[in-house]
């Protein structure tokens, strides 16, 4: 027997409130009863006569011990039989046909690798001159110069040195370059443990990654009402951190769904793991990543 979250929700609350019924039920019973034995109505049984055992003789709280003690048990295991049957239903993901092929072609530019500058050229060698023998030439003794002050002395001051000139700007961050295509495209994450080619962990990624597309995205109300279908394409840039970075709608059908197609590719943010980042001559670096996604009506 398999239940959903709905049907066990329901049999518990039935449950509860059966319970609380059968509470009431049962002290509005004993309160009858209590009253017409202690007015005289009803003939005490044997089992009422506890004279030793209760304060009010004609009430016997035990009489029905036994009845609650099974029904206690019987809602117990029927609960228990609802939880070990608990199933937690998993909706189908529905993944198009050619759900990566492109309608149409997109232009792609040609890698923008910039080649490595070349070497530059060795020093000429040292140039070795012949410094003549300097002559000794007989200096004069050093003069003595008064260095008196006296009252009537003019002093001139020197003008102040100019001050220097401010520091240059510092130079402009450097802006990573953006490709749009490797040599290793970046791929969605959870397949880089397994073991296989490049090859079979790009086909591995590209399959979760179609999963969690589909898996998450929701058909617009306005779309579906519209019967609008076809394709959208999110542009995004994973980063050489493997994170998304500045995704926009590069065409869309209307109806709501490029921003349904957008909100699922923002919440690739929101995953425990970031991408697999795309590598060229073998460093990570920023890659342009266009991806379609299918609406179609079932």
């Amino acid at each position: 027997m398999e239940l959903s979250t709905q049907a066990l929700v329901l049999s518990v609350l039935g449950v509860f409130i059966l319970i609380i019924a059968l509470i009431i039920l049962y002290r509005y019973w004993m309160v009858n009863k209590s009253e017409k034995l202690l007015s005289g109505e009803l003939t005490p049984t044997h089992s009422e006569a506890l004279s030793a055992r209760n304060k009010y003789p004609r009430l016997n709280i035990f009489a029905q011990s036994g009845i609650m003690l099974r029904l206690g048990m019987v809602l117990s295991l029927l609960l228990v039989v609802f939880v070990i049957n608990w199933t937690q239903y998993e909706p189908p993901v529905v993944i198009p046909e050619d759900a990566l092929a492109f309608d149409d072609e997109l232009e792609i530019e040609p890698p923008r690798t910039a080649e490595p500058p070349p070497p530059p050229p060795p020093p000429p060698p040292p140039v070795i001159e012949e410094v003549p023998e300097e002559e000794l030439i007989d200096e004069d003794p050093p003069e003595f110069l008064d260095m008196s002050v006296e009252e009537d002395t003019y002093i001139e001051v020197p003008d102040e040195p100019e001050a220097p000139p401010p520091p240059p700007p510092p130079p402009e961050p450097e802006v990573e370059e953006i490709f749009q295509v490797v040599e290793q495209m970046p791929r969605f994450p959870g397949c880089e443990n397994m073991s296989g080619t490049n090859e079979e962990k790009k086909a591995c990624a590209d399959k979760k990654m179609l999963e969690f597309i589909y898996g998450n995205i929701r058909y617009p109300a306005i779309a579906r009402e519209n019967g609008i279908e076809g394709q959208v394409v999110i542009s995004f840039v994973v980063d050489s951190d493997g994170e998304i970075q500045d995704p926009q709608i590069r065409r869309d059908i209307g109806g709501g769904c490029g921003q349904e197609a957008l909100r699922v590719v923002k919440l690739m943010n929101n995953m425990p793991q970031n991408w697999t980042p795309g590598r060229q001559r073998g460093r990570a670096v920023s890659v342009q990543f266009n991806l379609p996604i299918r609406f179609t009506l079932q």
